[in-house]
């Protein structure tokens, strides 16, 4: 017999993508994930958690990052802390943004893009982003509080035409259309 559910305790979101070809301007993708208030799930994000930040209370933090797609295995992984996370917040929702530099840069443009969602060692979801190619970002997770099982995981993969992250951080937590 198994005990009550304690819904998704910590996650990783982990992205890699290829390195531009040589003499091409560098691709940079950032992992963002938004924070809102339990009673305004879809209101404005309390915090935002993205490259050169963390959560104040240290539950997400952004472990490794790129800024060129070069390297061994996942080039950007973002932990959460859900057992941690006040109970004021009941939704996180984690997306991947294009810094747009030089030119308009869609996920069609970038070779070998994806993303994986992982629980310890079990996979959650994963993605290549083909599905909007067009855009240039993309919410990939959503968690959210399931009462008293802890908190669950839906895949939630939506894209953007965006100017960058400041703009993405203000649409990314709306609900699907």
């Amino acid at each position: 017999m198994s005990g009550p559910s304690k819904g998704i305790e910590k996650a990783d979101v982990q992205i890699k993508w290829d390195p531009s070809p040589s003499g091409a301007a560098a691709h940079d993708l950032d992992i963002i994930a938004a924070t809102y208030r339990a009673d305004d799930p879809h209101g404005a994000p309390v915090y935002l958690v993205h490259f050169d930040s963390r959560s104040p209370d240290g539950t997400i933090t952004l472990s490794r990052d790129s800024t060129t797609g070069q390297g061994f295995g996942f080039d950007e992984i973002m932990s959460f802390e859900f057992e941690r996370l006040a109970e004021s917040y009941g939704r996180v929702v984690v997306g991947v943004v294009i810094q747009q530099r030089g030119g308009r840069t869609t996920f069609g443009d970038v070779a070998g893009t994806r993303v994986r969602v992982v629980e310890g060692y079990i996979e959650l979801a994963e993605d290549d982003f083909a599905s909007v190619a067009g855009a240039t970002a993309a919410t990939v997770a959503e968690f959210a509080r399931d009462g008293s099982a802890g908190w669950a995981f839906r895949k939630d993969v939506r894209g953007f035409d965006v100017s960058g992250p400041e703009e993405f951080s203000r649409v990314m937590g709306a609900p699907p259309a």
